[in-house]
């Protein structure tokens, strides 16, 4: 009989249910999956387990009929809201911090020809003096800035404002040098400070204990912003980029310059609706228009071509 009467209410709410019901659950699935998202691997993810615990206590000792600890369960859960901004405040403040990186309208311009012209000759003088520095075994730090601001590292910097060289990457990350020690921020091709310190990982504890604090530094401001963080290590040479929290390793001058063309100058020229519509599956069979005018091939997969450029190398 309980069976029969869920099942007459979940069809009467079928029943009624209207298109603006269907946004409506389909939007809070999508916030729902946010948050697992957001607390996976996580000390939350721990946090949201106890919580459901309590909850479940809660309803075995309402239904029965324990007063006592009903009553303690209940006020426990009513300062429950309070409770889980103080103890999730580092993971709401990342959240709140990535909602408002993103822009809300829509871009259908890119970048001019200017623009351009100015972060081809910023790449190739990026790309130059992490192949010197990298043969040398000097160890650098370069964000490159994108849509999110980065406005409180650079505070605690020194600002130069300077046009990009290979020679100028040099003399900052030489080790007998006063700003060698820190990140180098580049904004709209240029070299906007030196010396800057950034964020530490969310995830410490789960990174790779070889990697060291230049390398900890570039997935903590990847995790913390959209920026480019490219590491030259300083024990073997090696040039690696973080994106998105993920640190990826053994780029050469080719593979970086392709990276870097892709994301500071190919990205602005698509416009956000192309870039969301890529991200769907039922869409990443399609081929742009601009893609078929100039008759560009689909851009293979990072891994792919660092590891191509590696056996070329051997052989």
């Amino acid at each position: 009989m309980a069976l029969r009467d869920w099942w007459d209410m979940i069809y009467s709410v079928i029943k009624t249910a209207e298109p603006v019901d269907i946004l409506d659950i389909l939007v809070l699935s999508y916030v729902v999956y946010l948050a697992m998202k957001l607390v996976r691997e996580t000390r939350a993810g721990q946090l949201i387990k106890g919580i459901f615990l309590i909850l479940i206590v809660y309803i075995i000792a309402v239904w029965i009929q324990m007063k006592a600890i009903s009553y303690l369960l209940s006020e426990t859960l009513n300062i429950g809201l309070i409770a889980l901004i103080i103890l999730f405040q580092p993971e709401l403040r990342r959240t709140l911090e990535k909602a408002g990186y993103t822009k809300l309208g829509l871009r259908f311009s890119g970048n001019t020809s200017t623009d351009e012209g100015i972060w081809n000759r910023a790449i190739d003088a990026i790309c130059d003096a992490c192949v010197e520095l990298s043969a040398t075994s000097t160890g650098a730090l370069i964000v490159i800035e994108r849509q999110t601001k980065l406005g409180e590292q650079i505070d605690n910097g020194t600002i130069l404002d300077a046009i990009p060289s290979k020679e100028l990457f040099g003399n900052i990350f030489y080790n007998k040098t006063p700003l060698h020690d820190g990140a180098v921020i580049m904004r709209d091709g240029k070299i906007l400070a030196a010396a800057c310190f950034l964020p530490k990982p969310q995830k410490e504890e789960l990174i790779n204990k070889r990697l060291g604090s230049r390398h900890r530094a570039a997935i903590g401001m990847s995790e913390n912003s959209d920026a480019v963080v490219i590491v030259v290590s300083e024990e073997t040479g090696a040039i690696s980029v973080a994106e998105n929290g993920v640190l990826k390793s053994g780029f050469t001058r080719e593979s970086l310059h392709n990276l870097l063309v892709s994301r500071l100058i190919a990205d602005n020229t698509e416009t956000t609706i192309g870039k969301m519509a890529r991200k769907l599956p039922f869409l990443n069979g399609i081929k742009w228009r601009k893609e078929k005018q100039h008759g560009t091939e689909e851009q293979q997969p990072l891994e792919k071509s660092v590891d191509e450029e590696k056996n070329k190398q051997d052989e």
